[in-house]
C-alpha cells in the first residue's frame, strides 16, 4: 500500500514535481526488470507515496498472482489487473509499479498516457535470467524453458514497453544510481534541468 518517505523532497525537485502535477510515474517493464526497488527508491527521492499493482491486486483479491493466475487464468487476471491500475490511477501523484503485462493492454496503455508518464526499465535477457531464477512465483515462467519464455516475451512486449514516455536501461548497479537516472531522465522529459549526479541527491 502506500507507503510515504520520512524526507521531503530536495528543492531542486520542486519542479519536477510541479510539472507531474497529479500525474503518475507508472513503470513498466518485464519480470526481473527490477520494476518495484527502484520505483520505491524513485518515491522516496520525490517524496511521493508508492504502490505495486501486483501488491493492490493480491489486497483486493486476497490471492496471490500466482493462484489468481491458476485458478481463472491469464484472461481474466488480465482484466482484474486493468480495473486495479485504472483505479489507481486516479490517485497521483504517487509512483506506480506495474505487473510485466499490465501495458500491453491497449486500454491501461491509454489510461497511463491520458494520467501518468511511463517508465520503461529495460533490461538484457542475461539479467533478467539471473534475477527471476531465484524467485519461484513467476506464472508465466512455470515452463521447462524459462530463458525461452523470456526471449519470446522480450520479443512480444520490448517493441510496446518502447512506446513509454520514458527508456532506463537498467543494469547490475546500486538501486540508488538507477533510481538517479530515472528522475534524470524525468526531468529530460519535462524539460527540467537535471538535478541529480551520480546516484547521489544535491541538497
Amino acid at each position: 500500500m502506500n507507503a510515504l518517505p520520512a524526507n521531503p523532497p530536495g528543492e531542486g525537485h520542486a519542479e519536477l514535481l510541479e510539472r507531474l502535477g497529479k500525474r503518475s510515474i507508472v513503470f513498466v517493464g518485464l519480470m526481473g526488470a527490477g520494476k518495484t526497488a527502484i520505483g520505491r527508491k524513485v518515491a522516496a527521492m520525490l517524496a511521493l507515496p508508492f504502490i505495486d499493482s501486483d501488491q493492490e491486486i493480491e489486497s483486493v483479491s486476497r490471492m496471490t498472482v500466482p493462484e489468481l493466475f491458476e485458478r481463472y487464468g491469464e484472461t481474466e487476471f488480465r482484466a482484474l489487473e486493468q480495473r486495479v491500475i485504472l483505479r489507481l490511477l486516479e490517485n497521483g501523484p504517487q509512483v506506480l509499479s506495474t505487473g510485466g503485462g499490465a501495458f500491453m493492454n491497449a486500454q491501461t496503455r491509454e489510461a497511463i498516457a491520458g494520467h501518468g508518464v511511463s517508465v520503461w526499465l529495460k533490461a538484457e535477457l542475461d539479467l533478467l535470467m539471473e534475477r527471476v531464477s531465484k524467485k519461484q512465483n513467476r506464472p508465466l515462467l512455470k515452463n521447462p524453458d524459462p530463458r525461452a519464455v523470456l526471449e519470446r516475451l522480450m520479443a512480444e512486449r520490448y517493441p510496446v514497453y518502447a512506446t513509454s514516455d520514458v527508456t532506463v536501461l537498467t543494469r547490475d548497479d546500486r538501486k540508488e544510481v538507477i533510481a538517479a537516472e530515472v528522475v534524470n531522465a524525468l526531468c529530460r522529459h519535462f524539460g527540467v534541468v537535471e538535478i541529480v549526479t551520480s546516484g547521489e541527491v544535491r541538497p
